[in-house]
Parts: structure tokens; C-alpha cells; sequence
């Protein structure tokens, strides 16, 4: 039987282009698609799960648990990232998302044990800590996005204090030395740590930290762009104002781009605008594309099962790993 190795070089694609293709993603061009499909049927191409299950004992299921990022477009390569790894072990993802609803997530995580899963991985939209009342002890259990109270569980997080820092840096090293930056006010790793890399590069560059070039938003998501918005013109009438602004997320920037040019400015020639996250379908299709930190999704999602599986340590010096991963940067022409 074929492996998803063999499908992908004869096919002429990647391994995540034929995950793409089993996981229905819109983002894969028709002719490959059918390309993809063709070579599945003539290898035919499906694990058979019952059988090795038979054989080995093992369920060949890999619990993938979630708050909220099975619904949120912006981190769908997170699975895509897992899926590609769980099929190169010829594994399978068995899905779940709880909407942050604790009972379903007791619920969710009683049916991941009816089925016998090898192991769960546990993702959250955003950065940051959760209980380790809420993981049993008998299934072993890899953290994505988040860290557990205790750090008595392996985690996978990105390294929000770099990824900040290298935004700032970014402008900086393009001559930009009045640099704001809009973030949101919450008490959580993501948009402490990226202040603390925004801080810590303009300390890098001999600049002094300036309360009054930083603003924070309270709103909800929905109101991101709009908040921002305000922010960013507040900036920008200042007697005098940042050429260069770093924003927390791409969503935000949005909002930036819209009061530039509401000031009569532009972009990069007048202002240079960072975000962070690289949201594709955002950051690559505005006007002009947004240079931005990359959250590493993908990466992370792989990683996680590689984890599970015994292919990374777990442990360290007798404890279990927090790995941090670099976010890079994405450059366009914003800066």
C-alpha cells in the first residue's frame, strides 16, 4: 500500500500539499487537487485502521483537542501542520473542538479515551496558561499555544518576546527611530511578551522607552480594527509623530493602514506599518502587502506529534520540555 510519501512524489507535490487534498482545503488550485486524487485512487491510498488495529493494539487515533481553533480560519495550518505529521506515522487525527466550554471538553476528552486514542494534543487560539486539573494522567497529553499551570506538561509556545523584538528591529534597522505600537491590554503572554521585545529592541538601538508612542485596546476582537484605527491617528497628530509602527496582530493593521491614509500619508514612503501573525488572506492580499511576524502554526502542529510519537524529547533534565519556537519574519512592502 502507498504511503503519502509515494502519493506526493508522484503526484509532484508536496506531503502538505496531499494533506491539504485529504483535509478538503479550499486553498489547493483545482488541477492539482485532481491531480492529487487521481494518484490516491490509483495507489489506492487509505489506511486501514481496523486491521493495523487488530495486528498491533494500537487505535493508530491521535486525540487533537481544541478551544477554539478548529473554527478559526487563522490557524487552520496548526492542523495541517499535525495532520501532515500524524499521516507520515500513518496515524489519524480524531478532532475535537469545545468551544471553551469545560464540560464538553470533559466531555471530549472521555470519548478520546472510549476510542482509545495514543495520545492528545491540546491547542488554544491564543497564548496562554490552563490548568493541568483539566488533562487526565493516564493518556499523555502535549500542549500547543498554551502552558500548563504547573509546567507538569510538555508545551509547544511561540516565542512572543522575540517575534517582538524582531518586529521593532525590522524598523529600526530601516532608519525608523520614532516607532509606535498598538497592543492589546490583557494580562497574557502574547501581548506582554511582544512589549517586552518592543522594549528590549529599542534598548538594542541606544532609544529611550516612550510611554506616549504605545496605546492599548480593550475591545473585543471584532472592534480590533477600528480601535486601532483611532489609535494609530492619536499617533500620528502628535507634534511629533512615529514614522514607523509595529501593530499587535495583522487584524490591527488593518486599522493602521486606514489611518494613514485617512492622514493624508503613505505607505511605506511616509509610514512603515509591521503586524504579526501572517494571516495570509489578510496580510498578503492588502495594499501594499504587509510585512509581518509569522506565528508558526504549521510548525507547531508538527512538532506536537512528533512529540507524542517519541521523535522529539519530552523531557529535560528530568523535567518535561517547554519549547519555544522562533516566529520569523514575513517581508513585503510595507516597510
Amino acid at each position: 500500500m502507498a504511503t503519502i510519501k509515494e502519493v506526493a512524489k508522484h503526484a509532484g507535490v508536496s506531503i502538505r500539499t496531499v494533506s491539504r487534498v485529504l483535509n478538503d482545503s479550499p486553498h489547493v488550485a483545482t488541477a492539482t487537487r485532481e491531480r492529487v486524487l487521481r494518484v490516491i485512487e490509483e495507489f489506492d491510498f487509505r489506511p486501514n485502521a481496523a486491521a493495523r488495529y487488530m495486528r498491533t493494539g494500537q487505535s493508530q487515533l491521535i486525540g487533537f483537542l481544541t478551544d477554539e481553533v478548529a473554527q478559526n480560519v487563522f490557524s487552520y495550518d496548526l492542523i495541517i501542520g499535525a495532520q501532515q505529521a500524524a499521516w507520515e506515522h500513518e496515524k489519524l487525527l480524531f478532532l475535537l473542538n469545545t468551544g471553551n466550554d469545560p464540560h464538553v471538553e470533559t466531555q471530549a476528552i472521555n470519548i478520546m479515551r472510549d476510542h482509545q486514542v495514543e495520545g492528545i494534543i491540546y491547542a488554544t487560539m491564543y497564548h496562554r496558561e490552563i490548568k493541568r486539573s483539566q488533562f487526565p494522567e493516564d493518556i499523555p497529553a502535549i500542549l500547543v499555544n498554551c502552558f500548563a499551570d504547573d509546567r507538569s506538561l510538555p508545551s509547544i509556545v511561540p516565542d512572543e518576546i522575540r517575534g517582538g523584538r524582531l518586529a521593532t528591529e525590522t524598523l529600526l534597522e530601516h532608519g525608523h527611530r520614532r516607532v509606535g505600537f498598538v497592543n492589546v491590554a490583557a494580562r497574557e503572554p502574547a501581548p506582554l511578551g511582544r512589549l517586552e521585545g518592543y522594549r528590549q529592541a529599542l534598548s538594542n538601538y541606544g532609544i529611550p522607552f516612550d510611554e506616549a508612542l504605545v496605546r492599548f485596546i480593550e475591545e473585543p476582537f471584532e472592534g480590533l480594527a477600528t480601535s486601532t484605527y483611532e489609535c494609530v491617528l492619536s499617533l500620528l497628530q502628535m507634534s511629533n509623530p512615529p514614522t514607523g509602527i509595529f501593530c499587535f496582530n495583522d487584524m490591527m493593521a488593518l486599522g493602521a493602514y486606514d489611518a494613514v491614509r485617512k492622514s493624508g500619508l503613505r505607505i511605506p514612503e511616509d509610514v512603515a506599518i509591521v503586524g504579526f501573525d501572517n494571516v495570509e488572506i489578510l496580510a498578503a492580499q492588502i495594499h501594499p502587502p504587509l510585512t509581518t511576524i509569522e506565528l508558526p502554526n504549521f510548525e507547531m502542529g508538527q512538532l506536537a506529534i512528533q512529540m507524542l510519537l517519541g521523535e522529539v524529547d519530552i523531557t529535560q533534565d528530568g523535567q518535561p520540555v517547554q519549547h519555544m519556537i522562533e516566529c520569523p519574519l514575513i517581508a513585503r512592502q510595507s516597510v
